[in-house]
């Protein structure tokens, strides 16, 4: 099919997600069709290519196609693409379990609860934390805390939570029981018996993603935790988003030494690769579900491709490649490239707060005057949709741009997805 022929296609039969659809079938918008891609670069039906900006909607760890990753997938869709996980285990799923406990001290996390991405993954810890209470004397507790401008997927459970009302409140009387805090003061500001309702408390750890790139106070996550413990509440992270070094370490909650009693990992956990998600808990939480089949304490949860052995080779990949090629370490001196070009940024005149995590970035887009653009101006989109035309794929939050690039960006594409931003926005906004 030619790129037409695809674009005309793409229209009269998909449905995008996040995408407002007459919008994208309008006879002037000829969407992208990308068609490859290669360590930082996506390339289109026309051959041109792009920096991955927002490593192909936050995924992406080690760039696209790593030779490393691609060959563990082909050599076990030769040999076992999928089976069960239902009565069944296959052996990438078992080494995956070990190597992901095994990044962890010992004795803490030790279970791991395969699904299929980071909504299910958040939906796996709403259950099992429910139904730990109900099989320890205490069904009281099915409430969950969360934070406002919190976005933990689309599933039933994970928009629950979520405190951004464009994803939640058309669905509101579907939601589970859920109370909003903003901040650890109005946590600890709470009534007892509010306190006593919840099985747990749900934070994605050190920066809030789709909320528009908000940073927690540092010690939060500490603070969070011993909360937690004083009132018997468990601890659940979303590292859907900051795991697999987005913020400088492996994980997000080991910048403050938390362990939390379920963690939600998706996105980078196959490099970007596969659908693969795992929820990881304790001993603790394991042994209330064991007992016979009558005494039904099952968790009877699970989806069609858990374990899939492509997703969890994959994963396996990954691991080795951040081992093999020092990710981490040399992750480092890019986090503070990155920082010295985005404080130049942070003096354009359309720019106003930059907030930077790691190797994650969100950029707020302002008037000449400091104040906000309209959001139904969609300032933020026109600005990405410029960056497109130099040579940067990425998406903002409303007026936040994001830069979230693969961990295997160097300097000269690091600099060149800030210098193509600059110029996308002076041409959007002007230079003053």
């Amino acid at each position: 099919m030619s790129a037409n022929e695809l674009r005309q296609a793409d229209k009269a039969h998909l449905w995008h997600p996040f995408t407002q659809m007459r919008d994208w079938c309008a006879a002037g918008h000829d969407p992208l069709v990308l068609v490859e891609g290669r360590g930082s670069w996506l390339v289109d039906t026309t051959g041109r290519e792009y920096l991955d900006g927002n490593s192909s909607i936050w995924t992406n760890i080690h760039g696209h196609s790593h030779p490393h990753i691609v060959q563990a997938i082909q050599r076990q869709a030769a040999k076992l693409a999928h089976s069960s996980f239902l009565g069944l285990t296959n052996e990438p799923a078992i080494r995956l379990a070990e190597k992901l406990v095994a990044l962890f001290p010992p004795g803490t996390l030790t279970r791991v609860f395969y699904s299929d991405d980071g909504s299910t993954a958040i939906e796996v810890a709403l259950k099992m934390a429910v139904q730990f209470h109900q099989l320890t004397g205490q069904p009281g507790r099915a409430r969950f805390a969360a934070f406002e401008h919190a976005y933990h997927g689309d599933s039933s459970g994970a928009a629950s939570l979520g405190g951004i009302g464009a994803f939640n409140d058309r669905f509101a009387s579907l939601s589970f029981p859920v109370t909003r805090v903003a901040d650890l003061a109005e946590l600890e500001a709470l009534e007892r018996p509010t306190v006593q309702s919840l099985a747990g408390i749900v934070i994605e750890p050190l920066m809030q993603g789709a909320g528009g790139m908000r940073i927690w106070p540092g010690g939060l996550l500490r603070d969070l935790r011993a909360w937690c413990d004083r009132n018997h509440v468990f601890l659940i992270l979303d590292e859907v988003m900051t795991g697999f070094g987005r913020t400088g370490k492996m994980f997000a909650c080991q910048q403050e030494d938390v362990i939390p009693d379920f963690l939600a990992l998706a996105k980078g956990l196959s490099g970007g690769t596969m659908p693969l998600a795992a929820t990881l808990t304790t001993e603790r939480v394991f042994e209330a579900f064991l007992g016979d089949y009558a005494e039904m304490k099952t968790l009877f949860y699970g989806h069609s491709y858990c374990g899939n052995p492509l997703g969890c080779a994959a994963a396996l990949a990954s691991l080795e490649v951040f081992e093999a090629e020092r990710t981490l370490e040399n992750l480092e001196p890019k986090i503070g490239q990155m920082r010295v070009l985005l404080d130049e940024l942070g003096r354009e005149t359309h720019v106003g707060a930059v907030r930077q995590c790691g190797f994650m970035a969100g950029i707020d887009i302002v008037r000449a005057d400091g104040s906000p653009y309209p959001w139904q101006e969609e300032t933020g989109a026109r600005i990405c949709l410029a960056a497109r035309r130099h040579g940067l794929l990425t998406r903002p939050i409303r007026d936040t741009l994001v830069l979230m690039p693969p961990l295997c960006f160097d300097s000269v594409q690091l600099a060149g997805a800030v210098g193509a931003l600059r110029t996308a926005i002076r041409e959007v906004c002007g230079e003053n």
